[in-house]
């Protein structure tokens, strides 16, 4: 320490802790210890307010020196659910993931079930536990995996960060999301009446959405730099998956694209507030209401991205550049966004009426070769059974 300075001074076994002041007057706590290998080492202690918080950080600074110099690796102090579920808000889903907002509701609905446990107290009784309390509340059986996928990113970073051993993170059973999938895809006739009863903004959003699978939340964030209306290509940014993707401009959309862009030519965002001077962030009531007006039931917004993608299906695209205009990173995904309509798989199945040796409608066992001496007749035309449409 330089001469001259008053200082307060704490010796312990392990180190010291002394006080001085700065040039401003403000007074600061200092550690000073020796490590394994003899250095000396003094450095300030930022949030120390007492001779107790800086005693309390200089043993925990000479413990983590010597367990770092002797290859020793020690568990913290347990830490509960509550504590850990705002560190990884705070430190891992604010800073990695846009949708971070949405882990904060889930957290905030796990935290009515575990916030009294510590993180090496839950056991797989305590999720089963938690999935049965969340679908007697309603939440639906998606809703409670999209909750168990935040609980096991949770605990993985805990056996990352050093609060949980690898062995004591439960298994965890999520529930089948096939039954529950909603095949709810827009037909002609009720996108003819959606359209007709929306305003003219949200006429515009629902055309850029059927013509060209973007989540909403990209379409209200679109803007114009991205749109490329001479190459009729639209540069999507922030994606969910984080990558950049490009689509396509087809004609109907390229036709409303320039209708929106000779409205206000000086708008950076395709979609403005005009009250706010900044893109629009929801559509929900306007859409709830189109609906009610067109007398549709049962729809989403997002139906409206598997509606793009299930018509490209119905009209031959190959799945990999569905894959790709939807930006999912495997085809597994995009699997849940095509779905067949009644008349396809009408179609479909009136095509087995043509395989040689049936007969549609004889009642004959096919797992018996034909009595042909006891009045075998020739197999009438099936033709006329196959659908042409």
């Amino acid at each position: 320490m330089p001469k001259g300075k008053t200082k307060t001074r704490y010796n312990f076994t392990c180190g010291a802790i002394y006080q001085r002041k700065t040039k401003q007057g403000i007074v600061r706590w200092y550690l000073d210890y020796r490590d394994t290998s003899g250095k000396r080492i003094q450095k300030v202690i930022k949030n120390a307010q007492t001779p107790e918080d800086a005693a309390q950080t200089l043993r925990v600074a000479v413990s983590k020196s010597m367990d770092r110099d002797l290859g020793i690796q020690r568990m913290p102090d347990r830490i509960s659910f509550a504590k850990f579920s705002e560190m990884y808000i705070e430190n891992y889903a604010k800073i990695n993931k846009r949708s971070w907002m949405t882990d904060v509701s889930y957290v905030k609905g796990m935290n009515h079930q575990f916030s009294s446990q510590y993180l090496d107290e839950i056991t797989p009784f305590h999720i089963e536990s938690y999935k049965a309390a969340r679908l007697k509340q309603g939440v639906t059986k998606s809703t409670v995996n999209r909750c168990l996928a935040i609980l096991r990113k949770m605990l993985t970073l805990a056996v990352e960060w050093g609060y949980l051993q690898k062995d004591a993170v439960p298994k965890m059973r999520f529930f089948p999301e096939k039954d529950n999938l909603k095949e709810r895809i827009l037909t002609p006739e009720e996108e003819r009446r959606l359209i007709g009863s929306s305003y003219p903004a949200l006429r515009s959003i629902l055309i850029v959405a059927l013509h060209s699978g973007m989540r909403l939340g990209e379409i209200l964030g679109l803007r114009w730099d991205q749109v490329d209306l001479k190459a009729r290509r639209i540069r999507v940014e922030r994606t969910k998956s984080g990558k950049i993707r490009f689509i396509e401009v087809n004609t109907p959309l390229l036709h409303e694209l320039h209708q929106l862009r000779a409205l206000d030519g000086r708008s950076p965002y395709v979609f403005l507030n005009p009250d706010t001077g900044k893109p629009l962030t929801s559509v929900r009531t306007a859409f709830m209401a189109a609906c009610r007006r067109a007398g549709i039931s049962g729809l989403r917004f997002h139906d409206l991205r598997h509606t793009f993608a299930t018509r490209l299906n119905l009209l031959g695209a190959d799945p990999i550049t569905i894959r790709d205009l939807l930006g999912h990173s495997s085809l597994k995904i995009t699997e849940r966004y095509t779905h067949s309509d009644q008349d396809q798989k009408r179609r479909a199945v009136e095509l087995l009426a043509g395989v040689p040796g049936q007969e549609a409608g004889s009642g004959q066992d096919l797992l018996r070769p034909c009595d042909t001496e006891s009045g075998s007749r020739e197999s009438e035309p099936v033709s006329h059974l196959v659908s042409t449409n």
